[in-house]
């Protein structure tokens, strides 16, 4: 059994599988999702897992080089803009419109669907290097 924090088997592959600059999406419920991009789905009910729960646990695995956001999470959910913040000090981050955030997802390895409720909690993980 593993010992680290991530114990789903479909989201730890996924990660040992990225490569440099490939992309994770961690979305809320309601992010449509690409058919041909891989739907990793968590989401149990409203509300669990949260993204920022999900994030959280993503980031024990994942090395990030930066993160792109919808520029509507700023004045729509300024909440889990600063969760993300926080979570990711020194991070560079990038925003862009709703409508080309969605665009993107279809390039993701893997679209990570959370239980999460509120409005433009997505964020998507460009991978970096440890070395």
């Amino acid at each position: 059994m593993k010992k680290t924090t991530l114990i789903n088997s479909e989201l730890s592959y996924a990660i040992a599988t990225l490569g440099h600059m490939q992309t994770l999406v961690v979305a809320d419920a309601g992010l449509p999702i690409p058919p041909e991009t891989e739907r990793i789905d968590l989401a149990l009910t409203k509300g669990v897992p949260g993204a920022v729960e999900t994030l959280k646990v993503i980031l024990e695995e994942m090395q990030i080089e930066k993160i792109i956001l919808a520029e509507e999470v700023k004045a729509h959910n300024p909440q889990f803009l600063n969760a993300v913040k926080k979570l990711l000090p020194g991070v560079p981050m990038e925003f862009e419109t709703h409508t080309t955030f969605k665009s993107l997802t279809s390039d993701a390895r893997a679209v990570v669907r959370t239980g999460e409720f509120s409005p433009y909690a997505n964020v998507i993980l460009v991978a970096g290097v440890v070395f």
